[in-house]
């Protein structure tokens, strides 16, 4: 403060200058108002609003995953009931050769493949079953197509690949994979 009054002295000033200091320490005052107290604030306050912003789309998306989870669930209690449905001793295999005699198309079978893979931390395992047909028509195809997609066993075409007979338009070779779940 000595320093101050040693080169400014208040009474040697006139009123003009007296009101341009005073002034300007305001304005001094006002800044560092501005700056160390209002500005943090303003930010903190813009800073806590993104924040709710986040965390409000964090929460729809928990929302959605929990929405997506509990359809799941549902699904998996639906599988299981349908697969403690199936008659005893149910195999993919019997059942895909079963539904060919049913459709007339067991003659042409070229061969049937079934592969089983027991899943990790399951007490299911998943049966696969690939089987050729040759030289049958799209209506027999059809046919048995629905009648696998239809089933109560949940089986599912996995893989199909179809081409036509060289000698005959109206027969189609077919290759087919279909798998389902087995306790």
């Amino acid at each position: 403060m000595e320093f101050i009054g040693k080169y400014l002295n208040l009474k040697t000033l006139n009123r003009r200058e007296k009101y341009i200091i005073y002034g300007a320490g305001c304005l001094l005052g006002l800044l560092i108002i501005i700056q160390f107290v209002i500005a943090p604030f303003i930010e903190n306050k813009n800073q806590m609003q993104r924040s709710l912003q986040a965390k409000k789309t964090e929460l729809e998306e928990m929302r959605r995953l929990q929405a997506e989870y509990n359809t799941l669930k549902q699904k998996l209690q639906l599988s299981q009931i349908s697969i403690g449905e199936r008659e005893k001793g149910f195999t993919l295999y019997s059942f895909m050769n079963q539904l060919a005699g049913q459709t007339g198309i067991k003659d042409r079978i070229s061969y049937m493949r079934p592969t089983n893979t027991v899943q990790k931390n399951s007490n299911y395992k998943l049966s696969r079953v690939e089987m050729k047909l040759d030289a049958v028509t799209l209506e027999q195809l059809t046919s048995y197509l629905y009648g696998v997609e239809t089933s109560k066993n949940m089986v599912i075409v996995k893989k199909l690949s179809i081409s036509k007979k060289e000698k005959d338009d109206r027969l189609v070779n077919v290759i087919l994979q279909v798998e389902t779940l087995e306790a």
